[in-house]
């Protein structure tokens, strides 16, 4: 049986970022129809190429996770958090949750990742922006109310699901958010509901949107969800 472990990422895993998570998100046809204008294929390698600026960016507040397989080495899952500014640092001015810092990397350095990025053919359609811009609008009204820990993206490979990956991931953030006694905050997409419910998450508000004139199956729905540290203190977390 199979056995998993959590590491930082690095810049080295790009390609194996990309290729888990564009994967794991293809198969929510919702999320597809952003990207009807290229293949999976096309998609892993232009992100592939794209992931180096998305891992040295606002390195002061994200935390970056991959699973690896222990057995083989390989990246099976990735999960990214996203610190409120003010719980980035420690009373001493270290780093919170150090071991989840993105890579640092020079200022020439830098300069040639957002060159190859921004160099990068993009492509995505943009006829589903007015349902992306409903589900941002309800995160932000709901994100005001207090500081969270925030669950920013999971994901896992399809050939890797129903593994525990997912729960290691995000059980990872939840030991975090308890030390900092902050709750947890989540826009989650339908194939994770039950994992988040099982966690002890409970759903805050859920978004359903017609997407059939896009060409989506009339049922885009979207759950934001809150783990809160007061209620769900004698949730038990596996180590």
């Amino acid at each position: 049986m199979a056995a998993y472990t959590l590491a930082p990422v690095s810049l080295a895993d790009s390609e194996a970022l990309s290729r888990n998570n564009m994967s794991a998100f293809w198969q929510d046809p919702n999320w597809v129809l952003s990207w009807k204008n290229t293949t999976l294929e096309k998609h892993i390698e232009a992100t592939a190429r794209r992931y180096p600026r998305r891992l040295i960016s606002d390195r002061a507040t994200s935390r970056h996770q991959k699973a690896i397989d222990t057995q083989t080495g390989r990246l099976v899952g990735y999960a990214r958090w996203i610190l409120p500014e003010s719980y980035a640092t420690t009373a001493d001015g270290e780093p919170t949750w150090p071991e989840a810092l993105g890579p640092l990397v020079g200022k020439e350095e830098e300069e040639e990742i957002k060159r190859i990025a921004e160099a990068t053919p993009w492509n995505p359609s943009n006829e589903t922006d007015p349902l992306d811009n409903k589900v941002t609008e309800i995160k932000h009204e709901l994100m005001q109310r207090k500081p969270y820990i925030c669950l920013d993206y999971l994901a896992v490979h399809p050939e890797n699901q129903g593994n525990g990956i997912a729960t290691l991931l995000v059980q990872s953030g939840m030991r975090e958010a308890e030390k900092l006694g902050l709750d947890i905050f989540i826009v989650a997409f339908r194939p994770a509901w039950g994992l988040y419910s099982r966690l002890g998450f409970r759903v805050e508000r859920e978004l359903i949107q017609d997407d059939s004139m896009y060409g989506g199956d009339g049922n885009y729905g979207i759950r934001y969800m809150i783990y809160e540290q007061a209620t769900n203190s004698g949730a038990q977390l596996v180590n």
